[in-house]
């Protein structure tokens, strides 16, 4: 049995969630205190009444997510909220939150770990977002198609089908970049161009992003919101077992997003 206040303090400090801008729903920490004790961690990407019923089933007490339970905004706390807290709280389940923060963690967050996962090595920060660059860059001599399969077969099988915009079969990536969850922006697009980016890696984006890409001629690889998050906070669960020898658990609940 480990303290949850010595977890919560840990988590804190690897992640700088005190120092990391976000979104204000984020609300990244500890979200939802239980009795004061962590023996079993679950992790899941989102916060939903299914993530906290197989949570409870798994025995855990200490629920990590990447969108947290404030993600939908000031609500009245009935119906279907009102059921997933109320079970949360009957069997203390607490919950902890991080976004951004752990999107952009060097090794643990969701950038670093797909990067890995493709076997792509960063040089540099990328993607802005306020005061921080959320998602990765790095030099590359690979034939796009190659690439495009090898993020084919992390995402499907993660419930996504892969969405690429059009290139030709000869055409080659130099430089890459990554940015998980709603990576495609215009935003992201100018600092693609700025910066000699070929071939953009992200979760989602408008629809706009892949007719902007393709006049620029940068490749977008569209590999769905829920799969390209479901890293971090898997490396976040493994980190725990390493620290504190809590075993742990994915609950994988795709959206097929």
């Amino acid at each position: 049995m480990t303290s949850l206040q010595d977890v919560v303090r840990h988590l804190d400090a690897l992640l700088r969630t005190a120092d990391v801008p976000d979104y204000d729903r984020a609300l990244n920490g500890l979200q939802l205190a239980n009795g004061g004790a962590a023996s079993r961690v679950a992790a899941a990407v989102d916060f939903s009444g299914e993530a906290v019923r197989r949570a409870v089933h798994s025995g855990a007490d200490l629920l990590l997510v990447h969108h947290g339970m404030f993600w939908d905004g000031l609500r009245p706390i009935t119906g279907g909220r009102y059921q997933r807290l109320a079970l949360a709280v009957q069997h203390g389940l607490a919950v902890y939150a991080s976004h951004l923060p752990l999107d952009l963690h060097d090794t643990l967050g969701n950038n670093a770990q797909l990067a890995a996962r493709l076997g792509l090595t960063p040089d540099a920060r990328f993607g802005r977002f306020q005061s921080t660059e959320l998602g990765l860059t790095g030099g590359a001599d690979l034939a796009t198609t190659d690439l495009a399969e090898r993020v084919r077969a992390f995402a499907g099988p993660l419930g996504t089908q892969l969405v690429v915009s059009g290139f030709a079969p000869e055409r080659r990536t130099r430089r890459w970049a990554v940015v998980t969850g709603a990576g495609a922006s215009s935003a992201t697009l100018d600092e693609a161009s700025a910066r000699g980016v070929d071939t953009l890696i992200v979760g989602e984006g408008p629809h706009h992003t892949a007719v902007e890409a393709q006049e620029r001629g940068i490749v977008v690889m569209y590999a769905g919101h829920y799969a390209t998050e479901t890293l971090g906070v898997q490396a976040l669960a493994m980190e725990l077992e390493r620290q504190y020898a809590l075993p742990w658990s994915f609950l994988h609940i795709p959206t097929g997003l």
